[in-house]
């Protein structure tokens, strides 16, 4: 997933661009069978008449939920470079570019906002997650790596030791609680998983 924040007058922190959704590796296949089985939970349920993904990446998810939802208007949308426009050309979805501190859509527009393994790397999260709910007239869906055990596995594997396993562009860390408490500031959640080694919740706009 690609960074979706920036700061006027900073440079953007770019983010960990691993394509872990089309991985080969067994084991992450099998850490990610188990995320979309969560995914598929929190999902469980909505009609949504509108769907943004923000920070789409290469639009993977964005294709999944079109084809989950393919009654609604499904968009994703993320900070543009020339990688990821090559991607998006590939797809049938829309795609825009955007911010995710200055969405650019209209307040209560947003039926389902999802926002996956995008508020670890940005350097202004709670300013972020007030604009998801200035945009989200339903349904919230959040994830983020979880502290410590990311880490961890990082290291397991060999990489970012340098960095006690952080990946690059992670520089916001939460613990199951932390976060679930973190979006609590703003909307109220109702649904909590861990499918190792994320959070992901469910929340509700609090209006």
């Amino acid at each position: 997933m690609q960074d979706v924040d920036s700061d006027p007058g900073a440079a953007n922190v770019a983010g960990n661009t691993y394509d872990k959704y089309a991985s080969t590796n067994p084991v992450e296949q099998r850490m990610m069978s188990g995320f979309f089985a969560a995914f598929d939970r929190v999902l469980a349920g909505l009609t949504p008449s509108v769907v943004v993904e923000v920070g789409a990446g290469e639009g993977r998810i964005t294709s999944r939920l079109r084809d989950r939802f393919p009654d609604a208007t499904v968009v994703g949308l993320d900070l543009l470079d020339d990688e990821l426009l090559a991607d998006w050309r590939t797809l049938d979805v829309p795609m825009l570019a955007g911010d995710a501190t200055r969405l650019p859509l209209p307040d209560r527009s947003v039926d389902l906002v999802v926002a996956l393994e995008v508020l670890e790397h940005v350097p202004h999260p709670a300013r972020a997650l007030v604009e998801l709910e200035r945009v989200c007239r339903g349904t919230l869906v959040a994830s983020v790596p979880r502290e410590p055990i990311w880490r961890i596995g990082n290291m397991a594997r060999g990489r970012y030791l340098g960095d006690l396993g952080n990946t690059p562009g992670h520089v916001n860390h939460w613990s199951a609680r932390s976060f679930a408490r973190f979006v609590d500031t703003t909307f109220d959640v109702d649904l909590r998983l861990a499918p190792l080694p994320w959070t992901m919740v469910r929340a509700r706009p609090r209006r």
